[in-house]
């Protein structure tokens, strides 16, 4: 069964029955594209069940040959790592269709000045239409085992994504629209020049990424393609210091397209970087693995710095996650196998953590009618669910134990120090400073006396707990029970680090050594 070319193609025939549906329908338009988007997950879940860690690398593998007389197919497979991304998602599209039901008829954010936020320029249908082009686009790049199908699904995700800011997000979403457009064509085009290049320099008149493997032997042929692929990797991650564009793209989008875009599509970015960057150019990566550890730990400061002294939720947030991609990418270039698995399990776990973030900062503006933190207090006394929900995801933010990114970031410190025990150290501060920003912003809004402005606010409806829940307890579970994904990711891992060609790093005191000091 071709399950990753249905997968891809559902929500496209979706798309276009959503936009088939005569203009004033909105509300079928909605329902319509929660049953594509609930569909797309069971199909999801069913290939998920079938998938062996234990057998083939990639499996669920389609080839169809596209254009021939460039060696372009249409390659799609997954391994674990995909495969977990491919779950996050088919999950959060469903999720992030309730939670625009209402906030898609209107501006996605406020002015700061509480002023009337800007008229969508195009219909909720129109949204509802980009949200399934966009799922489509996601899957399509994290199966891609053709690099230059790859590319296409890699750029084509900026299309909807770029309508869904531009027309639905706030008052200065036409700037931070063509801002997040740029950056990622400009990394996209340095991108598509390593693609052309190591097509012709590995003379295999072939695009399949398992085929290119130790293609490039010139080490430094290597790190010339290297940098193309990497820096479009970290501007879509987004790395410092190209990270310019996030906060500014998560502050206009709508709450949807701003889950997806910090849930989802950064994390191409750093996909790719442990997908393509170590595994065609593993001399390369090695020999830069330094530089980009200390890109990724000044990050981690960086962005938890920052996120201190925001004052708008959304900017907070997205100033957490360039903190938090820091980790993520430090897990990557660590090259070790706890330190890998920890970077991919947190990307999922990040994915979820940040996605319920953006949704209750979502409620509270949608409520409020501003993005300020210093507009709310007090939420506490008169929301106490959506209060405790939001304590529940800033909690996991700030990697508390118990909850899941605890664990993929306890990972990716612990494979770090084995091999770089510096810039773990320095990274640990990172806790730190999460523990500053989340709890800080929770009590400014949450606790205290309660504001007059927010003082009739509702606390979250039946479709709001339905939105919340799913995500809630995939973190809580996820922080108690990892190992179903670290069972589908370790063997992932473990064959790109040895397509590396790096060795685990030896312990300092000998395992026998350790045992005749145990018995005396």
């Amino acid at each position: 069964m071709p399950w990753l070319s249905i997968l891809m193609g559902v929500p496209v025939l979706g798309a276009v029955g959503v936009a088939l549906i005569p203009k004033g329908r909105e509300q079928l338009a909605k329902q319509l594209t929660l049953l594509v988007s609930l569909i797309v997950l069971a199909l999801t879940v069913a290939m998920a069940v079938q998938f062996n860690p234990s057998g083939d690398r990639f499996q669920f593998a389609e080839k169809y040959s596209w254009i021939p007389s460039f060696g372009v197919s249409f390659g799609v497979a997954v391994d674990g790592i995909a495969l977990v991304l491919i779950v996050l998602s088919a999950i959060l599209v469903p999720i992030v269709v309730l939670a625009s039901w209402r906030e898609a008829d209107q501006a996605g954010t406020v002015p700061e000045s509480g002023a009337a936020a800007p008229k969508p320029k195009r219909s909720a249908k129109t949204y509802f239409a980009l949200l399934l082009v966009l799922e489509a686009m996601m899957i399509g790049v994290f199966a891609a085992t053709d690099v230059f199908l790859f590319y296409v699904f890699f750029e084509a995700m900026l299309i909807p994504m770029y309508f869904m800011i531009g027309s639905y997000g706030g008052p200065q979403r036409s700037y931070a629209a063509v801002k997040f457009l740029l950056y990622s064509l400009f990394g996209g085009l340095l991108m598509l020049v390593a693609v052309i290049a190591l097509y012709v320099v590995a003379d295999k008149n072939t695009f399949m990424f398992p085929e290119l493997i130790g293609a490039i032997q010139d080490p430094n042929v290597q790190k010339w393609l290297f940098l193309g692929f990497f820096i479009a990797f970290a501007v879509k991650a987004p790395l410092w210091p190209f990270h310019t564009w996030l906060p500014d793209a998560a502050a206009q989008a709508p709450t949807g397209a701003a889950v997806l875009l910090v849930g989802v599509l950064d994390k191409v970015g750093t996909y790719g970087m442990l997908r393509f960057c170590l595994e065609l150019f593993p001399d390369a990566s090695k020999y830069f693995a330094p530089l980009v550890i200390t890109l990724a730990v000044i990050g981690i400061i960086y962005g938890a710095i920052v996120a201190i002294g925001q004052s708008d939720i959304k900017r907070l947030i997205a100033y957490t996650s360039i903190s938090h991609f820091g980790f993520i990418t430090l897990g990557v270039f660590a090259m070790t196998r706890d330190a890998g698995a920890g970077a991919t399990l947190y990307m999922v776990n990040h994915g979820f953590s940040t996605a319920a973030l953006f949704l209750i900062a979502g409620f509270l503006i949608y409520r409020r009618g501003s993005q300020r933190i210093d507009d709310f207090g007090g939420v506490q006394k008169i929301a106490p669910v959506l209060a405790g929900a939001f304590l529940i995801a800033g909690l996991s933010g700030l990697a508390l134990p118990g909850l899941s990114t605890f664990v993929s970031e306890f990972l990716v410190l612990i494979g770090t120090y084995e091999r770089y025990i510096v810039p773990a150290v320095i990274a640990a501060l990172g806790m730190v400073l999460a523990a500053i920003y989340i709890l800080w912003m929770y009590q400014r809004m949450m606790n205290g006396p309660t504001a007059e402005s927010v003082r009739n606010m509702p606390d979250l409806n039946g479709r709001e707990k339905w939105v919340l829940a799913p995500v809630i307890a995939v973190i809580i579970v996820l922080g108690f029970y990892p190992k179903p994904v670290l069972d589908v990711i370790n063997p992932a891992v473990h064959h790109t680090l040895q397509s590396v060609s790096v060795t685990e790093p030896q312990p300092a005191v000998p395992a026998s050594a350790d045992k005749k000091g145990a018995g005396q």
